[in-house]
């Protein structure tokens, strides 16, 4: 599973997502769109949004930090890694 979160330093909600995964031993790339103008470009470009956190799981774009739906996720995608071993 790849992720990538597009965030700004300030932004809470990018830091209860950040914190949401760390705890959950999830890595991912986080994309400083305040520091990274091509950052802050593709993020526009996925997502059609200023706002941050923007999360990439795998394609699937989500706004917004929200924990039940990122949770769901996680555990059909570990599902479906079990499947596959």
């Amino acid at each position: 599973m790849k992720i990538i979160i597009y965030t700004t330093p300030t932004c809470v909600y990018c830091r209860m997502t950040k914190e949401f995964l760390d705890k959950r031993g999830v890595s991912y790339i986080e994309r400083n769109v305040i520091e990274d103008e091509s950052a802050r470009e593709e993020m526009i470009n996925k997502s059609h949004q200023l706002g941050v956190p923007v999360i990439d799981i795998d394609g699937e774009i989500f706004v917004g930090f929200n924990r039940s739906e990122l949770e769901s996720l996680l555990k059909s995608n570990q599902s479906l890694s079990s499947k596959k071993i």
